[in-house]
């Protein structure tokens, strides 16, 4: 009697679905699925951090409550950190972020980067999408305080100075990073970035308008849409044959800054 059984894919040759993700010869499959972790990794914080606001936990509001009543007595005391905190707030608000970066996806096409322009303008308006839609979804209300310092309009969490901050100086970042070579500039750059998103959440919980998770929640949400659209432009990057490369190091089109119209 015939033993004979119907070959698999291991015997044809055709290699699993496994073996095709975490192949290191097939870039474009294992880069896709490292990017899809990542983004999925990143977003655990925020999920998490979204479900604690919702249910209203209390370890969660101590420490919000306190923070902010903290920061607004600091405020009360010194009306000049106020003018500051005002004036930082108004300059780095969503809109005139998101003018900065329409400047940079228009100087970017008369580059003939279209694709680079292009993850640009989906970062920020992915991200501009996602965070008025979950403030309306979570609800939360904004702090009341007595003799508040400012005052803002809305619901809380998560907070879009915050997003809209870490957005930008991600797009800003890793779009400039190729033009600043790789002594005193290049850190003067991520300076800048971190300073941009740091100091705009701090205003915002300085001011009353919003407790520390909300500005937490925001910066998480923004790294997260960044990593998200920067996944997918590195693995389109993999799959038409450009090199690889580190974004955090390189940029997300490192060959634009030295060949005009190359991403």
């Amino acid at each position: 009697m015939s033993t004979h059984r119907p070959p698999t894919l291991a015997r044809t040759g055709q290699p699993s679905w496994r073996h095709r993700r975490f192949d290191r010869d097939r870039a474009l499959g294992l880069r896709l699925t490292l990017a899809a972790t990542a983004a999925f990794l990143l977003l655990v914080p925020f999920a998490l951090l979204t479900l604690l606001v919702l249910g209203a936990w209390a370890p969660l509001h101590r420490l919000d409550t306190a923070v902010t009543d903290a920061l607004h007595g600091y405020a009360q005391d010194h009306p000049a950190w106020v003018v500051l905190m005002r004036v930082w707030t108004e300059v780095f608000a969503p809109m005139p972020l998101r003018a900065v970066a329409l400047l940079l996806v228009v100087w970017l096409l008369r580059r003939g980067a279209r694709r680079l322009a292009l993850w640009a303008a989906t970062t920020m308006v992915v991200g501009g999408l996602v965070g008025p839609l979950l403030k309306l979804l979570v609800g939360r209300d904004r702090p009341e305080l007595l003799d508040p310092v400012a005052r803002a309009a809305g619901y809380s969490f998560p907070s879009g100075h915050a997003l809209n901050a870490t957005l930008a100086a991600g797009v800003l970042l890793l779009v400039l990073l190729p033009y600043v070579g790789r002594g005193a500039a290049r850190a003067a750059l991520w300076v800048a970035a971190v300073l941009l998103t740091v100091v705009t959440g701090l205003s915002r919980v300085t001011l009353g308008v919003h407790f520390t998770s909300d500005v937490v929640g925001g910066w998480l949400l923004g790294v997260a849409v960044v990593a998200a659209t920067t996944a997918a432009f590195t693995s389109w990057r993999a799959h038409t044959g450009l090199r690889p490369v580190r974004p955090t190091r390189d940029g997300v089109a490192p060959e634009v800054e030295r060949h005009p119209g190359a991403a």
